[in-house]
């Protein structure tokens, strides 16, 4: 059996990083604040005490600069990290990563196959730190052809997850959410990977599949604990992706279900609530004893005063509604 060790999200994520440029030589990371110990870079805390400022480069704030010279380092044979210190920066090197990063491999017609780049950066509340520093935007880059987009909910899965998008060959935007960094959950003490492109079912039940990631992934299961007290059995299931979407996953536990409901921090126009909710009607409807449900932010940017953000945020109340309305 594999040993397991009690670590947090954001050690999870730092670990990876250490273990796989301990591996691969031509791997570097490069960011603002990095080496230093700036409070959310605890992910990349002591790294320049191993791998030196060659390898752990601290950049000037230009995030267009230096995910291009991502891009050319990539073409050259290296794989390079990129750190975005949140994803509202991401409108800042849009241009490098859904012009450029994403559509280089088509543009070239082949000439290119590896194009082996991780950008990873921060999503979701941080709590009341308003409409410039608490997006969730992974929905934006799902949307276009080329990136895989990645979100981890859990210590065992930032690890593995991140170990396989730093050993594959393909763009990766890996989002990260903020409120996470400090939860602590069981992680392999051997090495191992989660593939990219797998939904997990972290509860199985037999009464309503719920889809959910990160933050809102544990909302819902304080939402199935609660329910269960009720006898109303809950499927939970984490995508852990967007692009890659495992719609077959989610399909086997509507099937068994159903019910489905979706919930994420993203809007719900236009979120991806509605893909998942469409990719399970349009060819499998027939499953469904009840229409869908969806729980997302409501389109309005996020608020700094902390009753408004707390107000507009799918919590684990919001969850239980839906899934109360579509039991009835």
């Amino acid at each position: 059996m594999n040993p397991m060790k009690e670590i947090t999200y954001g050690e999870a994520i730092r670990q990876a990083m250490m273990e796989e440029m301990r591996l691969e030589p031509k791997m570097f990371i490069m960011g603002e604040d990095i080496s230093g110990d700036y409070y959310m870079m605890t992910t990349t805390r002591k790294l320049v005490d191993e791998f030196g400022p060659e390898r752990v480069i601290d950049t000037p704030c230009s995030e267009s600069v230096f995910t291009g010279a991502a891009l050319g380092a990539a073409f050259l044979g290296f794989r390079p990290i990129v750190e975005i210190m949140f994803n509202d920066i991401l409108t800042y090197c849009i241009d490098q990563i859904v012009n450029q990063i994403a559509k280089t491999r088509f543009v070239l017609g082949g000439q290119i196959k590896n194009l082996p780049i991780v950008i990873r950066t921060r999503n979701g509340t941080a709590k009341y730190v308003g409409a410039a520093h608490s997006q969730t935007w992974e929905v934006w880059f799902a949307h276009t052809p080329g990136i895989v987009v990645a979100l981890p909910s859990t210590p065992r899965d930032a690890k593995g997850m991140l170990k396989a998008a730093l050993r594959g060959n393909d763009p990766v935007l890996f989002f990260e959410h903020k409120l996470l960094y400090g939860m602590q959950g069981p992680v392999p003490e051997d090495d191992y990977i989660i593939p990219l492109g797998k939904a997990d079912i972290k509860k199985e039940g037999k009464d309503v599949t719920l889809v959910a990631y990160q933050l809102t992934l544990h909302e819902g299961l304080k939402a199935a604990e609660d329910l269960e007290k009720e006898g109303i059995s809950i499927e939970v299931v984490d995508p852990r992706t967007l692009y890659p979407l495992d719609i077959e996953t989610i399909v086997n536990s509507v099937a068994k279900t159903g019910r489905l409901v979706v919930a994420h921090e993203a809007c719900k126009l236009f979120g991806p609530g509605a893909e998942i909710v469409s990719a399970v009607i349009e060819k499998h409807m027939h499953l469904l004893k009840a229409p869908p449900k969806r729980v997302g932010m409501p389109h309005v940017p996020y608020p700094v005063s902390p009753p408004l953000e707390d107000h507009i945020l799918p919590t684990k109340g919001k969850i239980v509604d839906a899934i109360r309305e579509v039991i009835r």
